[in-house]
Order: structure tokens, then sequence, then C-alpha cells
């Protein structure tokens, strides 16, 4: 079997994402699809045109030595050695789509190609509640007050959830992000945090997320203060760096958690290392696709 053409596709939206695929088609009527996951943020187009280049040195190959074709792109294309999420998410996309292909051929689903699945259930949580809950998302049901947060919360455990995400410092001012985190912007953090555990109650899972809004300093004085909520763990608290992470994790007495903008297992090894991830996120579309 051999692949013969590959589409890509970036789909427009209006909103903040623009999701990235591809098709690789082979030449036994068999096709594979595949998600470079850098839909949001400023760089999809970025991983539409890494996939046009990618696309070119995969024609020809047999799709299912899935092991082959990765070190040939990391290996031979120059900058995927060490290289980002751009490249990575390219990988990733051509990856998903070869074993995609390689499920179909053998006629069973992937994970009885990675040695079975584990559970027949996925436990799923609430996520992202600062900006509401429910159909509408517009701006005027972002959170804001405790009470906004409370009430999101409120609205997504209705639904069944019993676990929910929620970034406090997302929708705040930048300069109170900063090394030097002010006592009256910690105390309305802390507010809606407590706000928000008081909605759910104590058999709900609370995670906090910060999106790497905030520096070392200002992630431990938040995590000091939130460990009175019991919270279930505390993801990207700051830049994605072992040593800073580490830190982190030293002066906050919960699990940490990371992982989207860090690729391969070259990357996540020094976390691994020094302890300062408990939950590692690694994003199938940027971290180096099934394979990796």
């Amino acid at each position: 079997m051999k692949i013969t053409k590959v589409s890509i596709l970036q789909l427009e939206n209006h909103n903040v994402n623009r999701p990235v695929g591809c098709r690789i088609y082979t030449d036994e009527g068999i096709y594979g699809d595949g998600e470079a996951a850098l839909a949001y943020g400023n760089s999809s187009d970025a991983a539409f045109g890494q996939l046009v280049e990618f696309s070119k040195r995969i024609i020809g190959l047999d799709p299912l030595k899935n092991e082959w074709i990765w070190d040939t792109l990391y290996r031979t294309t120059f900058w995927a050695q060490g290289g980002g999420p751009v490249v990575f998410s390219g990988i990733s996309a051509i990856d998903i789509a070869i074993w995609d292909i390689k499920g179909k051929y053998f006629g069973v689903p992937i994970h009885a190609l990675l040695g079975g699945k584990r559970r027949e259930n996925l436990r799923a949580y609430a996520s992202q509640l600062q900006f509401g809950w429910g159909r509408d998302l517009s701006a005027y049901r972002q959170c804001h007050t405790p009470q906004d947060y409370a009430n999101a919360a409120k609205l997504a455990i209705a639904e069944g959830y019993d676990a929910i995400k929620i970034d406090y410092v997302a929708l705040g001012p930048e300069i109170d992000r900063m090394a030097a985190a002010g006592e009256k912007w910690l105390q309305h953090i802390e507010d809606c945090i407590a706000a928000t555990r008081e909605a759910v109650g104590p058999a709900v899972d609370l995670i906090l997320e910060n999106h790497g809004y905030t520096s070392a300093l200002s992630g431990v004085a938040i995590g000091q203060r939130a460990e009175k909520y019991r919270i279930f763990y505390y993801e990207e608290v700051c830049t994605p760096e072992p040593k800073l992470m580490k830190y982190v994790a030293d002066h906050v007495n919960i699990p940490i958690a990371g992982g989207e903008r860090i690729f391969t297992r070259w990357q996540y090894r020094p976390y691994m290392e020094n302890m300062s991830l408990q939950i590692i996120q690694p994003d199938l579309g940027t971290s180096g696709g099934f394979t990796e």
C-alpha cells in the first residue's frame, strides 16, 4: 500500500478556533484523517503551511510503516529535531491519519493496535467556566465576580459533571499577573474560588487553570491561598519550564499539571526527572501523534 495524495484542510471560523486537518489517501482506497492541534492562537496558518511541506515528503510511502515515516519527518527536515509546536503539529496530523489508515486496514480500533484499551469509561470535566456555561457564551456571560463563578459552576454540575475547571486569572487585568501580585487581586481570586467551592459542595472536584499567564511567584501565591479549598490539581501555573514548575511544586501543596505546550519525550523528560508535574497533559495533535 502506498500514499497517493494528501488533502489539507483549514476551516474558517468566526471565533478563536481555525482547525487544521489532513486526509491521506492510498492506492487501496483507504484514507485516514488527522489534525494539527494549533486551531487557536496565532499559529493556524503556520500549521497549514507545515502540512503542505510535509505532505510532499510522504507521497509514495507505505502508511503502515508509521515509525519509519515519523523518523523520516523528524530526522530529514532539519527544523524538526528539537522543534516546537508548528513542526510537531504537522508530524502529529500525518501520524494520526496514518494510524487511522492502519486501523481501517487491519479492521480494528487503534487501541487494539496499541495493546488494548484499559477501561470502558472516561471521566469528563466541564472546562473553562470563566466564559460562562451553556450554549450562549457571549461576552456578557463571562465571569468576573464571585457570584458569576458560582452561577456558572451550578449550571455545569446540574448537567451531571462532578468535576469543573476554571481559569480565575484569564479575564483579569494583565498587570495583576506579574510577580508582585497585590493583596487586593489575590483576595479577589480567593473569594471567587471560595464562592465556587461553596456552590458545588465538597463532592465536586475543582481544577485551577492559569494558562501560564502568571509568574511562578504569583502562581505560588494563588496556590497557597487555594489549598484550603481542596483543589484537584493546578494547571499551567507559570511559563512551562522545568525549574519554574519545580519551584511552584515545591511551594504549593496541590498536584501540578501541564503539558499542552510541552512536546515530545525529550521535552517531557526533565519534568518527570524533577517531579515538577504530577499530571501530564500531552496534546495528541502537537506532541507527535499516536506514535510519539
